[in-house]
Order: C-alpha cells, then structure tokens, then sequence
C-alpha cells in the first residue's frame, strides 16, 4: 500500500509540473495556457495508474493501439475523452470509431474511406486529425507537405467525417531546437490550409509534441501535447 501511495502522488506530482511547464511555455510566446491541451498518453499505464491521472486533472487520454484502448475503455469508461495517438489499420476502424473522440492519426484517403463509411453505420461525426510527416523521416507514418492540400479536399468531402487539424511526430533528438522547424513547418501548413478555405471551418488543432520536446512544439503553435513517460515513469 505504501509503494502504491508513492505512485499515485509522483503521478499526480508529474502532471502537476507539466501543467506549470505548459503555462510557462505559453506565456513565452505570448499565448493563454488554455489553448493548449494535455494529452495523457497511457499505452504504458495501467487502469489504476490512469485512474489516479483523472484525480490528479488528466482529461484526455491518449492510445496508440485500439486493442489495448478497448480494454481500458471497458474499465474506465467516459470519465475522459479518448484519442487515438497511433497508426491505425483500417480492419481495426469499426472498433476506433466507438471508441475516440478524436483520431490523431489519418494518413491517406482510403483509411478516411473507411473511418466515414464506419462512422456512418454508428450515425457518428467522427473527429480526426491529418498525420503529417513533416521530418521526412521514412520510419514515421504521415502525408508529404506537398500531397497534404490534396488529400485534406478529398477527406473533406466525406460527410461522417470532421477534419479538426493537423498532427505531425518529430525525430526524437536530444536537442529539441533542432526539431523545431518540423513543428514551424506543421504550423505554416495549417495556416495555409486555412487561407484557401478547403474546408468549411478552420482547423483549429495542431497536435505535435512529446516528453522530450513538447515547450518547442507549444512556442511553434501546439494546441494539443502528447506526454506518457514524464506522467507514468
């Protein structure tokens, strides 16, 4: 029980320090902290572990596999909104779209093919973001800079589907001043994207960020974070 009292106050002292990092983070360049949220990445938590995250203010979950989402959905239920981080496959959509609220992760029109198609039979607007591979990087999954204006006008046809934003994933560097033009360039593609109108609202969200380089991403533009090892480790 002692063990189990030490972890349930360094998680809560983590996200406590976090929270203070965003806000600082915001207030450097020139931002209020509410326009950056906290997703608690919890592919390493356990139910209890993320039990004590919502008592200590954590909100948003985020899953990299809808396996072991759907597990600690079960058990936890609603009491958070539920974001898929990860690659999703596309026989795994019918069981992510009755799960998140938001899917951080669409790479390619034939994966929002289905999302809709899934979304549609649940009569579900299905929230999503469009992964961008902004490094260039061969090992990260994402659309090209150059094919994302495409891609965004076709996914945007589709009806069950609401595009939120963009996402991208950094190298992970020691430095994190040296990943900050891929944070830049995710930004100035947003914003782009919101000139030429190629949808009927803006795109509000950029989720970009980790432990290791999330007050670069916030100075870049950042509205959501995504820290699992500085909460749960």
């Amino acid at each position: 029980m002692l063990f189990y009292a030490v972890l349930t106050h360094m998680i809560a002292e983590n996200i406590k320090s976090i929270t203070q990092i965003i806000t600082r983070s915001c207030e450097k360049s020139g931002r209020p902290a509410s326009q950056v949220e906290l997703v608690c990445v919890t592919k390493e938590a356990t139910v209890e572990q993320m039990g004590e995250a919502l008592s200590a203010g954590a909100r948003i979950f985020g899953e990299n596999r809808v396996r072991d989402a759907i597990a600690k959905h079960n058990a936890i239920g609603n009491k958070a909104s539920w974001h898929l981080i990860g690659h999703l496959q596309t026989n795994k959509v019918k069981d992510a779209v009755k799960i998140f609220d938001l899917i951080h992760s669409v790479d390619s029109v034939h994966l929002a093919q289905e999302i809709d198609k899934q979304a549609g039979k649940f009569g579900k607007v299905q929230d999503i973001l469009v992964q961008v591979n902004t490094s260039g990087e061969e090992s990260k999954f994402g659309v090209t800079p150059e094919a994302a204006i495409d891609i965004l006008k076709a996914i945007s046809l589709y009806p069950n589907i609401k595009i939120k934003g963009l996402m991208t994933i950094a190298p992970e560097v020691e430095d994190p001043e040296t990943v900050r033009p891929f944070f830049r360039a995710l930004r100035e593609l947003r914003d782009k994207m919101d000139s030429l109108r190629l949808t009927a609202y803006s795109l509000k969200l950029l989720s970009m960020g980790m432990t290791n380089d999330f007050e670069v991403a916030i100075e870049e533009g950042a509205t959501m974070v995504r820290i699992g090892r500085a909460i749960f480790q």
